[in-house]
């Protein structure tokens, strides 16, 4: 049964599903879509062209859907989509997308936005992303599957986060980080992998020991460009897929400047 506290506002043409929670001081736009079994605990606001998957809960004083944090935005129509399961605490902010990047906003499903995180406009976050307390994810930023972001972390806009990748808290990331790799610091520099997440994920000790022999290959080699490393490992292990997934990374972007480790 859908239950909505007498004090929530619920604009003309909103959508609210089974089983929704509407708390007390709620703000929902006309054109927001709640899924079934929504919660929004109270004194939260959602707004625009707006989505939630079933089963999301968003706590006191979230704003989700608002335009986009960004001076060249005049008023073009743009959405964010927010899938199942997730969890969005207090005071998180989600911006919808801009008409130069896409006009869309997403996030995945499953994911954690712990206390006054940041999911900047036309940026894209995978199923199980988690972001600690005030991290901030600029405009136009790509998130990859179980990404986690420690306390205070900052991206910068159009960076690049491969899948299962962690930030270490307080870092500032500015250049795109390889699937599977860590980093710490302000600039970020990559510190190796997060063999504990791999762990986590269940991935086959061959595969992360395969990953582990790039890794060095390509970080810790120092013949050639990072760029024809990659090639290389590529096209002699063709049958290891999280090493793929690293080689693929690095390929798809021609002029992609990556976060490596610290110069000695």
């Amino acid at each position: 049964m859908t239950e909505i506290h007498p004090t929530a506002i619920i604009e003309d043409g909103a959508r609210i599903g089974e089983g929704a929670q509407i708390g007390p001081f709620c703000h929902v736009g006309s054109d927001v879509v709640l899924g079934n079994g929504v919660v929004l605990k109270s004194h939260a606001v959602v707004a625009g062209d707006t989505h939630i998957g079933d089963r999301t809960q968003i706590f006191p004083f979230a704003s989700i859907g608002h335009q986009a944090q960004d001076l060249k935005y005049r008023g073009e129509h743009a959405t964010l989509r927010i899938g199942e399961d997730c969890m969005i605490r207090e005071g998180v902010t989600m911006n919808a997308g801009t008409e130069g990047g896409g006009s869309s906003t997403t996030v995945g499903n499953r994911c954690a936005f712990l206390a006054n995180s940041h999911v900047g406009h036309d940026s894209h976050l995978g199923d199980g992303v988690i972001l600690s307390n005030n991290v901030m994810i600029a405009g136009h930023v790509t998130v990859g599957d179980h990404v986690i972001f420690g306390g205070g972390s900052a991206v910068i806009q159009f960076t690049r986060i491969g899948r299962n990748a962690f930030v270490g808290g307080m870092a500032g990331l500015e250049n795109d980080l390889i699937p599977f790799g860590m980093v710490t610091g302000n600039r970020a520099s990559l510190e190796g992998l997060n063999l504990v997440g791999l762990k986590r994920a269940n991935f086959p000790r061959e595969q992360i020991h395969a990953l582990r022999a790039a890794y060095r290959e390509l970080f810790e080699s120092g013949e050639g460009t990072l760029r024809t490393r990659a090639e290389a490992i590529a096209a002699a292990t063709d049958d290891q897929p999280l090493v793929k997934l690293v080689t693929d990374f690095i390929l798809e972007k021609a002029d992609g400047r990556y976060c490596t480790p610290r110069s000695e």
